[in-house]
């Protein structure tokens, strides 16, 4: 999935590896976002464990109303950076983390019973000095629709989400919302029956809160998404049992904005032809690991489809360090730029310095000037001040 046209980038002024983000695609995709919000009565939240490019921050600010986090360190930077309500949700707190968040974060939501009854003595404390802040708890409508167990956090023995059936009813004095996450890049379809799910089981209590989070994982900058139908569940949602409705996207911030630039460093051959980048698949790309999935190289084909054949490894110790088979018009030459399309999203925020692997560099583009900037980039420090 790429909507910009990235072919206008000179590669070769570019440093390798890098991550080019286009801020023109970036304000497009929020620009569809606030038109959801608007339309809906809905707020819409930038996920920062997808996309955090701070840099965007200013610009991310003047459409969404806020962040949300998964921990301390998203929250701290979606509190100095980004403005807006600041949302944080953890499996799990510790007592040292929550001190600091019930410092600044607006709404704080448990993944457990147990951690709501346990902190009760901070949170009563911290309501003292903030009255304005509200806390929730994470449900588990049992209800899945991902494809892939690692992402689905609703698969069977999730630790993510309290079922109905752990769900002490008694304990609920001061929760004012409740918040679920079933979507992994999914349409509107899977939410809605994801919401039906969530309303057969919890519907009892949604009467008694002022807001429900429907979480992340809405492609809804993604072609052919069903805005229209998702503004009017929404609506459908907040009326019937008035209350605020949060969304929490972060890859539709980001589908579609930004590419990974690599640099072929070797040509070699064991059984098939093998090209080294200057990139990684485990430091880099780990989904294509995880997941797995293959990203897409533009001007490439499957392999065999186009004349010349090469596996794609990175340049790491790991024996399985490949990144997939690809097929190219031409004969690649040591040298030569590749890039790898819609890699701003669970990209940049999952690197790793294994080997003391070089992170890319971050650049900001502009598609319309063709203007570009390179705003940071990583070295050995980076490197040796992770360790000891």
């Amino acid at each position: 999935m790429q909507f910009t046209d990235f072919s206008k980038l000179d590669l070769n002024s570019l440093p390798s590896p890098c991550f080019v983000v286009d801020e023109v695609a970036v304000e497009r995709n929020l620009a569809i976002l606030k038109q959801v919000a608007d339309a809906s009565g809905a707020k819409v939240l930038a996920a920062l464990k997808a996309f955090s490019m701070w840099h965007l921050a200013p610009l991310t600010g003047q459409y969404l109303n806020g962040t949300c986090a998964s921990g301390l360190h998203e929250a701290r930077l979606g509190h100095e950076e980004y403005g807006g309500e600041v949302h944080v949700f953890s499996a799990a707190y510790s007592a040292a983390d929550l001190q600091e968040l019930l410092g600044f974060a607006d709404h704080v939501v448990f993944n457990s019973m147990r951690q709501w009854q346990r902190f009760q003595p901070m949170i009563k404390e911290a309501l003292a000095e903030r009255p304005s802040m509200q806390f929730g708890l994470r449900i588990n409508p049992e209800h899945s629709e991902g494809a892939v167990p690692i992402y689905d956090p609703c698969a069977p023995g999730s630790r993510l989400g309290i079922p109905l059936s752990q769900l002490d009813e008694t304990q609920l004095d001061g929760i004012s919302g409740l918040h679920f996450h079933t979507l992994c890049e999914q349409g509107f379809e899977p939410l809605s029956r994801t919401l039906d799910a969530v309303e057969e089981k919890f519907g009892h209590l949604l009467p008694q809160m002022q807001w429900v989070n429907f979480g992340g994982g809405h492609h809804i900058t993604a072609p052919g998404y069903q805005l229209h139908e998702l503004i009017e569940r929404i609506k459908a949602f907040s009326a019937k049992y008035d209350v605020q409705v949060y969304l929490e996207p972060g890859e539709a911030v980001a589908i579609g904005t930004g590419v990974l630039v690599a640099e072929v460093l070797d040509i070699t051959w064991n059984q098939v032809d093998q090209a080294i980048l200057d990139i990684s698949a485990t430091c880099h790309m780990p989904d294509t690991l995880e997941m797995p999935y293959r990203p897409d190289i533009s001007d490439s084909g499957e392999a065999g489809e186009l004349a010349h054949t090469y596996r794609l490894g990175g340049l790491t110790c790991l024996a399985g360090d490949v990144i997939s088979d690809y097929s190219f018009a031409e004969p690649l030459q040591v040298g030569q730029r590749l890039i790898f399309e819609d890699m701003a999203h669970y990209t940049m925020v999952k690197t790793t310095t294994f080997n003391g692997t070089r992170l890319p560099a971050l650049v900001i583009w502009n598609s319309n000037t063709n203007n570009f900037k390179t705003v940071r980039e990583f070295g050995y420090l980076d490197f040796k001040q992770r360790l000891s």
